[in-house]
C-alpha cells in the first residue's frame, strides 16, 4: 500500500508560527549587560560604591575622632613604612599614621572624604536640575531658547575658580552665623559649585529635546491637545535619562575636584575640618619628611574621580543603542 500524501497547508497554516517565541528582552537587561562588558567602567563603579560606603560606614567601624589631639602620638608613621624603615615609629593603633597634632591619618580621610564626597553629590544634584530644567526650556520652548542660550553663554565666559573665591569671601560669615561653621560651608560650597556647572547639562538636554519635539510621539502627542507640561514629563524627560545620567557621573568628578581644590587654597570648610584637599594643604610643608601625607588623600581623590569618569564612559556606551552592542 502507498502511504497518504499528506494534505497540502493552507494559508492560514502556513502563516501559523512552529511555536512558542522567545520573550522580548527588557531594554535595561541589554544596557545591564552592555554595561558589564565595560571592565573600566565596572572597577569604576565597584571602586565609587566601595568608598561611598566607607566614607558613610566608617565612623562606626573606626571610632577615633579625626579632630582628637594626641601630642603624645605625633608624627606616627604607617604601619608599612615599617617594611623597609626599621627605626620608622609606627603603631597599630595608628595604621595609616598620624599628623604633627597626633590626629589618626585613617579617621581624617573616612571624615575628609564623607564631606568631599558628600559636597560632590549634592553639587552634582544640584547643577543637573537646573541644567535639565534649562535645556527642557530652551529646547522645547522656542521663545525661551535665544535667552536662555545666551544665559547658558554668559556663564561659560565667567572664570569659574575666581567667582568661587569671590562667592565664599562674600557669604561665608553670614552663612556660618546662621548655619554654623560646617553647615554654613556646606550649603556655600554646594551652592556656588551647583550653579557655576549646569551649562554642560543644558547644552546636551537642548540638544536632544530639540530633535525629539519633532518626532512622530510628539506631534500625535500634540495633536490629541496633551498639554506641554504632560509632553515633557512623559515623553521628553525619558528619553533624555541618558545623557543625563552620563553628565551627572562627570558633574560628580567636577565638584569633588572643585571642593578640593577651594580647600587646598584655604577657602573651604573650616581649617580644623578635615577634607582631602584641607589634607592635601597641610601636608605640603612637610611632604619630604612625610610623603604618605600627600600620597593618601592625593590617591583618595584621583581614584575617586578616575572611578567616576569610567563610569561615565560605560553608561554612555551603555545607554546609547548606536554604541550598545559594540
Amino acid at each position: 500500500m502507498t502511504e497518504p500524501v499528506p494534505a497540502s497547508p493552507t494559508a492560514i497554516d502556513a502563516l501559523a508560527d512552529d511555536g512558542p517565541e522567545a520573550p522580548p528582552r527588557s531594554k535595561w537587561r541589554d544596557v545591564w549587560e552592555q554595561f558589564t562588558r565595560h571592565k573600566g567602567a565596572v572597577a569604576g563603579g565597584a571602586f565609587l560604591l566601595f568608598i561611598t560606603l566607607a566614607v558613610i560606614f566608617g565612623p562606626w567601624l573606626w571610632t577615633l575622632d579625626p579632630q582628637e589631639l594626641d601630642i603624645r602620638n605625633k608624627d606616627l608613621r604607617p604601619i608599612y613604612v615599617g617594611l623597609w624603615n626599621g627605626d620608622a615609629a609606627v603603631s597599630w593603633a595608628h595604621p595609616f599614621g598620624t599628623d604633627n597634632l597626633g590626629r589618626d591619618m585613617l579617621a581624617q580621610m573616612i571624615s575628609g572624604g564623607r564631606a568631599s564626597l558628600a559636597v560632590g553629590w549634592a553639587a552634582m544634584l544640584l547643577s543637573v536640575l537646573i541644567g535639565t530644567a534649562i535645556g527642557v526650556a530652551a529646547g522645547f520652548f522656542r521663545r525661551l531658547d535665544g535667552l536662555l542660550m545666551r544665559l547658558t553663554d554668559l556663564f561659560l565666559s565667567l572664570p569659574i575658580l575666581p567667582l568661587l573665591l569671590v562667592a565664599v569671601t562674600l557669604f561665608r560669615q553670614p552663612l556660618r552665623a546662621n548655619f554654623g561653621p560646617e553647615g554654613g560651608m556646606f550649603i556655600l560650597i554646594v551652592t556656588v559649585i551647583g550653579i557655576t556647572s549646569w551649562m554642560p547639562t543644558a547644552r546636551i538636554v537642548r540638544g536632544d529635546v530639540l530633535a525629539l519635539k519633532e518626532r512622530e510621539f510628539v506631534l500625535a502627542a500634540r495633536s490629541i491637545g496633551t498639554t506641554s507640561w504632560k509632553i515633557i514629563l512623559r515623553h521628553l524627560l525619558p528619553n533624555v535619562l541618558s545623557p543625563i545620567m552620563v553628565s551627572a557621573t562627570l558633574g560628580l568628578a567636577t565638584a569633588i575636584i572643585t571642593e578640593s581644590a577651594l580647600s587646598f587654597l584655604g577657602v573651604g570648610f573650616p581649617s580644623d575640618y578635615p577634607t582631602w584637599g584641607k589634607m592635601l594643604a597641610d601636608a605640603v610643608a612637610r611632604m619630604v619628611d612625610f610623603p604618605e601625607r600627600v600620597i593618601l588623600p592625593g590617591v583618595a581623590i584621583s581614584l575617586t574621580v578616575l572611578s567616576v569618569n569610567y563610569l561615565g564612559d560605560g553608561l554612555r556606551d551603555a545607554l546609547d543603542p548606536r554604541l550598545r552592542g559594540r
